[in-house]
């Protein structure tokens, strides 16, 4: 989703995915990405990079939905970068020839969707974020309003520094916290799946909520 021009990532845990809302908000994201793959694919070959759109829908599990990763490993594919990270640094990164912006679901409509199909909206990995501490805290304080429930505390993007910041602000703002090895493929995560530390003490765990929802949606039968 982007959040005032920056594109933030927010897991959907514990949804229903049949949800027509929910897939209706999903069909036009996707919709959203094929075109800009297509344009990222456009920008690669004014750069003499032809066939790039086709090679990254080979790495792409749904080949409608074709993200910026999976250009990055065609690029290494063929030689031209050594390494996903070279080749955000150099094609695909913010500032780049091959960086396409693109505007996302608003924050409120992605925290709806998961929402109403009976989840948990989580903002992933926010270390990555170019973000100030005050816009931090305007996001954390909007997403909270709106209705979101967590945020990613341990994360394979974090640093063991990052872990208490953001456990930290999870008590501030009233949020659970979640953890995430932000795991793609071996040899391109810095952790592999189930190898990271517990989330630190005084923050609830994401997965408690699932208790509550569960038993409410007992008692209401």
């Amino acid at each position: 989703m982007t959040w005032r021009g920056q594109t933030l990532h927010i897991v959907g845990l514990g949804i229903d995915p049949g949800d027509a809302r929910l897939q209706a908000g999903l069909a036009a994201t996707r919709a959203g990405r094929t075109g800009r793959a297509r344009a990222i694919a456009a920008a690669l070959e004014e750069l003499g990079i032809d066939g790039s759109f086709d090679g990254a829908r080979q790495f792409a599990d749904n080949p409608e939905i074709v993200g910026r990763t999976h250009f990055a490993r065609f690029l290494v594919q063929q030689g031209l970068v050594k390494d996903i990270a070279a080749a955000f640094k150099r094609y695909l990164g913010n500032g780049r020839p091959g960086h396409v912006p693109h505007q996302w679901a608003a924050l409120s409509d992605a925290v709806d969707w998961i929402n109403g199909s009976g989840g948990a909206a989580v903002i992933a990995h926010p270390g990555r974020y170019p973000m100030s501490t005050s816009e931090m805290h305007e996001l954390l304080a909007e997403f909270r309003e709106r209705g979101g429930a967590a945020i990613e505390v341990v994360s394979g993007s974090h640093s063991p520094q990052q872990y208490a910041t953001f456990a930290g602000l999870a008590r501030r703002f009233g949020l659970a916290a979640s953890a995430g090895s932000d795991f793609h493929s071996p040899h391109e995560s810095r952790h592999d799946l189930g190898n990271l530390p517990a989330i630190p003490e005084g923050c609830a765990p994401v997965w408690e909520k699932f208790d509550l929802i569960g038993a409410s949606r007992v008692s209401s039968c």
